[in-house]
């Protein structure tokens, strides 16, 4: 019988195909290696120099609204662009590019400077998750849109530019690498079984019980069997919707609800505002039916062993399959020993 937590061992990732590496005895390996500047933590309710912030000027000179709730306007510094033209480009089937076309949005979801996601109320996260669902309605009403990613990078150990709270959406007119193996996936399964396949592995892991963080009427955080970042969760709809869209009034209340309590249990494990990069997996609009696709979110984050120490995906992960010390089992008892209140309002109280 297979020892997850003594054994080197690999797992398949059901909705890309692919299989992480598994090596727990490693994480008691002493560490010598970078170390990281935590990041600032009093940050003001208004920065005059932010380009996020309610009434201030952005980077090309546009001034924001005196915004009360979230806020969405176009990339000043769109990596797409709307107006590009799909040429194609080939030399004797070795040299290969097209042109992608595309609509970049930046959404703010706080007017406040100094709020994350989970030190918003659920009310407030509740406007946020409505802005998204406007958003990819409108978007995806562009019959040359195939895709349609919201994201959030949290942290300026995961590049982020701007400490304001702000999330993204990149529109394209073609799918993504990952999106098209969790696309290739999802349809294998569904028609096999009739099912998405994340109908049935939530079925499962809520049998298991062994990495549930969060669970409600609607939606499950946890901890991904075939997890590859050391505190990465993935959030999945029990009802089988293929994107935003579907969601409920009630589904996007427990929505912001499930959104808060991971995000404070992120916060609460190294007492520090947690960096990672967040997004939804949902279907391809303007493609075709979609049944195969289940509605899911993603979290990775860096951090491994304290506020200042992080993974590192490099060598063996970059050249061969990505590879872990501490296995999503023991990480997933780490996420659920943490309080449901934020660090911080316990420091306020005291």
């Amino acid at each position: 019988m297979l020892n997850f937590s003594e054994q080197p061992h690999k797992r398949k990732n059901l909705l890309t195909g692919e299989y992480i590496l598994v090596s727990p005895h490693r994480s008691k390996r002493p560490w010598q290696g970078q170390v990281e500047d935590l990041a600032p933590d009093n940050r003001p309710q208004y920065d005059p120099k932010c380009y996020l912030c309610p009434g201030n000027a952005r980077a090309d000179g546009t001034l924001n609204p005196d915004y009360k709730d979230s806020f969405v306007f176009v990339n000043d510094f769109s990596a797409l662009l709307e107006d590009t033209q799909l040429d194609q480009f080939a030399e004797e089937n070795l040299l290969i590019a097209e042109a992608e076309r595309g609509i970049c949005k930046v959404i703010s979801f706080s007017p406040r400077h100094d709020l994350t996601l989970p030190e918003m109320s659920p009310q407030e996260i509740k406007a946020v998750v409505d802005l998204w669902q406007k958003e990819f309605q409108e978007l995806s009403q562009h019959e040359w849109i195939k895709y349609i990613q919201i994201f959030e990078n949290k942290g300026s150990i995961m590049g982020c530019s701007n400490p304001h709270p702000h999330g993204q959406i990149w529109a394209q007119s073609s799918l993504p690498v990952e999106i098209q193996k969790e696309s290739t996936e999802q349809a294998a399964y569904f028609s096999k079984h009739g099912r998405t396949i994340l109908q049935d592995y939530l079925a499962l892991e809520l049998k298991k019980d062994e990495r549930i963080i969060v669970d409600n009427t609607h939606f499950v955080a946890l901890v991904p069997f075939w997890a590859a970042w050391p505190y990465e969760t993935m959030i999945i709809s029990k009802r089988p919707v293929s994107s935003i869209l579907e969601f409920t009034e009630e589904e996007k209340v427990d929505l912001a609800k499930t959104l808060q309590e991971l995000t404070i249990r992120y916060d609460n494990i190294f007492k520090t505002s947690f960096p990672y990069s967040a997004g939804m997996h949902q279907a391809p609009v303007n493609s075709g039916d979609q049944s195969a696709w289940h509605w899911h979110m993603h979290f990775y984050p860096p951090l491994l062993r304290s506020a200042t120490v992080k993974k590192f995906m490099v060598g063996y992960e970059m050249l061969a399959n990505p590879q872990r010390d501490i296995t999503p089992e023991q990480a997933a008892d780490t996420l659920k020993q943490q309080a449901t209140v934020h660090y911080k309002a316990n420091r306020n109280d005291s």
